[in-house]
């Protein structure tokens, strides 16, 4: 009767780690950049809730051959550092979580956000 117990315990344990360990992966908010086609004109993108732990590189911007994008704001629970090269290389800055957004002539090609906060 014990070892049932102590396995069901165990079981119910596991999921509840499972079922959260995915949560935490994603920054909460919105990450928002713009860039020009090439059609000259302006577009706005915004990543939801964006990945944590990894470098991503941005749609329409995120090859050394595009024009960057600029503009970033993060309004997410997590600060990111920004790239202005491709896969995460390049100089960086870092942009705080929930923070103002910079001037438009910050370029950005990839973002790695931090791992947010457990809650």
């Amino acid at each position: 009767m014990k070892l049932r117990t102590t396995l069901g315990a165990t079981v119910g344990a596991l999921a509840l780690i499972l079922s959260t360990a995915g949560s935490a992966q994603a920054a909460q908010g919105e990450f928002h950049y713009k860039y020009v086609d090439g059609y000259g004109q302006e577009r706005h993108v915004t990543l939801h809730d964006p990945h944590g732990g990894k470098c991503i590189n941005l749609h329409a911007v995120g090859d050394d051959e595009e024009l960057p994008g600029y503009g970033p704001h993060n309004n997410t629970d997590a600060a990111v550092t920004v790239y202005v090269g491709a896969s995460c290389q390049g100089a960086e800055w870092r942009l705080k979580a929930h923070g103002k957004p910079p001037k438009d002539t910050l370029e950005v090609r990839s973002v790695r956000f931090d791992a947010p906060p457990v809650k």
